[in-house]
């Protein structure tokens, strides 16, 4: 039997999101405004590098001429998580999910809104890891480190049986224990 969907959940799931896409946004405004035109500034002995980049493509650069493409594919994950969220009781995945959706949405907002124009615009990224200029590891934003996290708590959620609804789907090995006894 599964749990009800729970409000307290869904709520979580959204002040989460909310929380992610504002600090997303605030970062990239000031990332634009102090690092415009500015070399690489080193950070944390040169662990982390800041540098805005604009970045017409997905992670790591790829499928870049085809932001429109990946703006539908953004909305798309938007959509199916407000749907998911009706059957949603379980902590961990609104966590997931919350993290998922407002980094889905900061790079949405930056395709709809900058430059070069509505469906075509730049995501704003500004942190390069080990070296600048993304020579170790793509240059990234706020917005794709919560797609990250959440994606990989996600993947951790789903491989121990843990379910939207809150249940947990037994392991085989503990389908065959409770066979044996």
């Amino acid at each position: 039997m599964s749990a009800p969907p729970s409000v307290p959940r869904v709520r979580l799931l959204g002040l989460i999101a909310v929380l992610v896409l504002a600090a997303d946004i605030v970062t990239k405004v000031i990332g634009v405004a102090t690092l415009e035109g500015r070399e690489p500034v080193e950070i944390l002995g040169g662990l982390v590098h800041l540098q805005l980049i604009r970045n017409p493509g997905a992670a790591f650069s790829l499928a870049t001429g085809y932001t429109w493409v990946l703006t539908l594919i953004a909305i798309a994950v938007v959509v199916v998580i407000i749907r998911v969220a009706r059957k949603l009781a379980s902590t961990g995945w609104a966590v997931a999910l919350g993290l998922v959706l407002g980094g889905a949405l900061g790079n949405l907002v930056d395709r709809i809104f900058r430059s070069p124009g509505p469906l075509r615009g730049h995501v704003v990224d500004v942190v390069s890891l080990f070296a600048p200029d993304g020579r170790v590891w793509p240059v990234f934003n706020l917005a794709d480190a919560a797609i990250v996290s959440g994606g990989t708590v996600l993947v951790i959620l789903a491989l121990t049986g843990r379910e939207l609804d809150g249940t947990r789907t037994p392991s085989k090995k503990d389908e065959k224990a409770a066979s044996d006894e």
